[in-house]
């Protein structure tokens, strides 16, 4: 092992605490995690990470078990012999829009909190709740509405804070916390997200809100680099703004730097330096965009149960269906982010009408059938193009109801849009695929642009790097590139599935090993990134000819969704 400096990255999520250590070259130490059902469902009564209020849609976190995940996990880390001293800086990532609602005594308690005592034992009356609500939550329908409407309408909210509102932004959260649980807020003399408590632990004192995770609360101005002033007063009305602002505090705009020297706790109870950094924390989703150099127009879909889709982009083009966020290292860069509930449950879905294979691989005939369909299920010339939507659950984007719909139109225009009964299950093994990926196609068009060095080939991403359980899958990831392209190729990124601790990683070396404010994440995480070490070719992406035929028929799928959605809106 070398003797150079250490970088420590943490991800806070729904269901574990991760811890990872890297070194200068970004090669992995050490890592150790928490599994909250594992080390502490029936203490704190959790199922899958989280605790449940069906009547109200309400879903939380125990901030006391997080609380007692830093100091398990720091200790496995030590138990693993992880060399802490060497540690110069520390970042990780939280999940999005979960906050934290600290008292009025938290401040004095975790500057001087005692190494001889756990965090838990110390930070009793720290809290103003005991719980932080998590993404899953739908208790704030009332809220979203509000939102929705205060500017003028979600599109002009989109324009403001780079989202239309939703359950689990924050702002709405803050705003039903007001009312819900009026003697809550009122004691609450700071509000963190998942990010910036965790920072606040290692810090010893409340850490800002990051640059990009503050884009996850339908409250933050992106083109004018303040808290919205008019959403505020909707979240704590007029009179209540300046306590809120308070609560929320200030926003550093710089995503690197140090916010200070770690807590003493954590040098004398576990052996880290004095001259350990704690650099911004952000979230679970800027995070996953930092565990490789992502260029821009790079995309990444994330194939898990859900799925998502996100891209660097410099292009600032908001709009109600999805996501933009400040990029959390590049001022001036976004993430596009989109994302799905129908995911790998409704390929799925499909996979176990056709018949079981005979061998172990689950996935044998379907992937056969995708394979051996041709793009839209156009066979020979005249054929109609199937377009589909399957949704077993409600689906966000768009936001239609749980159901399947099966339309065809002409392959060259999309002309003669008609919708059809069921043509069969071995159709619908291609035809959900392209499904998936034609509406992030359709939805990242605006921000694709021609490659420059091959003008002569169409606007699509440059690289598609996929992540998930679905990335392991060669007929899903050649539909990918058969619909979205990829001038570069289709790339499967594997990193163990710490994509997001290995961010805050990277994230804390960037912060404190760039030259200046000027020298960028992918400049210096690029120069140090094997590549071949971490991701695998899988499809050549853009194939001349196949990726036109989707090209033809994506107006018709979007008239498909606006049709379903004046009758299945949720």
């Amino acid at each position: 092992m070398s003797a150079g400096p250490l970088y420590l990255g943490f991800d806070l999520s729904t269901q574990q605490l991760k811890a990872i250590v890297i070194a200068s070259d970004l090669k992995v130490i050490t890592e150790a995690k928490v599994d909250f059902d594992a080390d502490f469902a029936a203490k704190y009564k959790i199922k899958k990470g989280v605790q449940t209020n069906e009547d109200e849609g309400e879903v939380y976190a125990p901030v006391a078990m997080w609380v007692e995940a830093v100091d398990l996990v720091l200790t496995r880390l030590k138990e693993k012999g992880c060399p802490v001293e060497r540690i110069r800086g520390v970042s990780g990532s939280g999940q999005q829009h979960s906050s934290v609602y600290w008292s009025e005594h938290a401040e004095s308690a975790l500057k001087k909190l005692d190494s001889g005592k756990t965090l838990l034992d110390q930070l009793p009356n720290a809290f103003a709740y005991e719980f932080a609500p998590n993404w899953q939550d739908h208790s704030t329908q009332t809220e979203c509405d509000h939102f929705d409407a205060h500017l003028g309408s979600k599109q002009k909210l989109a324009e403001a804070t780079g989202s239309a509102a939703h359950h689990r932004f924050t702002g709405t959260q803050i705003l039903r916390m007001r009312r819900r649980r009026p003697e809550v807020y009122n004691k609450t003399a700071r509000i963190s997200l998942a990010s910036s408590f965790l920072a606040s632990l290692f810090l010893g004192k409340i850490a800002p809100i990051d640059i990009s995770d503050v884009t996850g609360m339908n409250l933050w101005d992106i083109a004018g680099e303040k808290w919205n002033e008019s959403l505020l007063e909707l979240t704590a009305t007029k009179e209540g703004v300046p306590e809120l602002r308070k609560k929320l505090g200030d926003v550093p705009l710089d995503g690197g730097g140090s916010l200070g020297s770690i807590s003493p706790y954590f040098v004398e109870r576990y052996g880290f330096s004095p001259e350990c950094q704690i650099a911004p924390f952000t979230g679970d989703n800027p995070a996953t965009i930092l565990s490789l150099p992502l260029r821009p127009h790079d995309a990444i879909v994330s194939l898990g149960t859900s799925s998502t889709f996100l891209m660097n982009t410099p292009s600032y083009k908001p709009d109600p269906s999805y996501h933009f966020m400040n990029h959390p290292t590049t001022k001036g860069h976004y993430m596009f982010m989109l994302c799905y509930k129908n995911g790998g449950l409704a390929r799925e879905r499909v996979r176990d009408k056709l018949p079981k294979p005979s061998g172990s691989d689950s996935w044998e005939n379907f992937n056969k059938t995708v394979v051996e369909t041709p793009p839209l299920d156009v066979r020979k010339e005249g054929d109609k193009a199937k377009l589909g939507l399957y949704f077993p659950l409600p689906e966000i984007v768009p936001n239609i109801k749980a159901g399947i719909w099966r339309y065809i139109c002409n392959s060259e225009d999309g002309s003669d849009l008609n919708e059809v009964s069921d043509w069969g299950a071995e159709a619908d093994a291609r035809i959900i695929v392209e499904s998936q990926a034609l509406s992030m196609r359709l939805r990242s068009q605006k921000l694709v642009s021609k490659p420059f060095d091959r003008p002569h080939l169409p606007a699509q991403p440059r690289r598609i790097y996929l992540v998930g359980g679905g990335s392991l899958n060669p007929a899903i990831a050649r539909v990918f590139g058969d619909v979205l392209g990829g001038v570069d190729g289709v790339y499967k990124l594997d990193v163990g599935g710490n994509a997001c601790a290995l961010g805050g990683a990277y994230k804390a070396l960037w912060a404190l090993e760039r030259k200046d404010a000027n020298e960028s994440f992918d400049d210096l995480i690029g120069k140090r990134w094997k590549e071949e070490d971490a991701i695998q070719k899988v499809d050549d992406g853009y194939r001349d000819g196949t990726f036109q035929k989707f090209g033809k028929v994506l107006g018709a799928f979007e008239e498909m969704e606006n049709r379903i959605l004046k009758v299945a809106h949720n």
